[in-house]
């Protein structure tokens, strides 16, 4: 859907005529804005971002999910931002130190607001999660992955649990993720948000 997309050594790409392709899908989605990009890198053009929430507006048949790690850009031009019931919020925290992008995503007008916290690098038992709709959890995966305690993801869980908030556990990563499969505590967490 009309993802800037970059990586090291490539310039920022926005791909405007992807932009309108949603209107045209009858079927209601899930689409996931934000595959292989970040709607709020510091290089993406504001008035491409509000296009990019006009367009979600307009195709409220689809239900849009937006993660970023720039939530201080995110938090910065909110009040400019038109939010609808179809447009998800999420936010990247891997580890304590990353803790700071839950507030920003808090202090939004985001109607849904879900945390991803993928890969998990660390325990997060300080970390205050009220206020938010869906949890994510995963391992990293890939050669070099680095390893989640199970203690970590647990950890999380309990406070989903305790707080009713949906929780999702994704993988536990590693070079075979499939192989490590998604069972946390003996069973698969596939929760949503309704």
């Amino acid at each position: 859907m009309g993802n800037p997309s970059y990586q090291a050594g490539f310039q920022l790409t926005l791909h405007e005529q992807m932009l309108n392709y949603p209107l045209k899908w009858r079927k209601p989605c899930r689409i996931f804005v934000n595959s292989m990009s970040d709607l709020f890198h510091e290089d993406v053009p504001e008035e491409f971002i509000f296009k990019t929430f006009e367009v979600m507006r307009s195709a409220k048949q689809h239900q849009f999910q937006i993660l970023t790690k720039r939530s201080q850009r995110l938090r910065k031009i909110n009040s400019r931002l038109d939010w609808a019931e179809n447009i998800w919020m999420g936010v990247s925290v891997e580890n304590q130190d990353y803790a700071w992008r839950i507030d920003d995503l808090r202090a939004t007008s985001a109607h849904h607001k879900f945390l991803s916290v993928e890969p998990l690098l660390g325990s997060l038992s300080d970390v205050n999660i009220a206020g938010m709709d869906w949890v994510i959890v995963g391992g990293e995966s890939g050669p070099g992955a680095r390893p989640m305690k199970p203690e970590w993801a647990i950890e999380i869980r309990n406070k989903c649990v305790e707080l009713a908030i949906p929780f999702f556990f994704k993988q536990w990563g590693g070079f075979n993720k499939k192989k490590n499969g998604r069972t946390l505590d003996g069973r698969i967490w596939d929760e949503m948000p309704t």
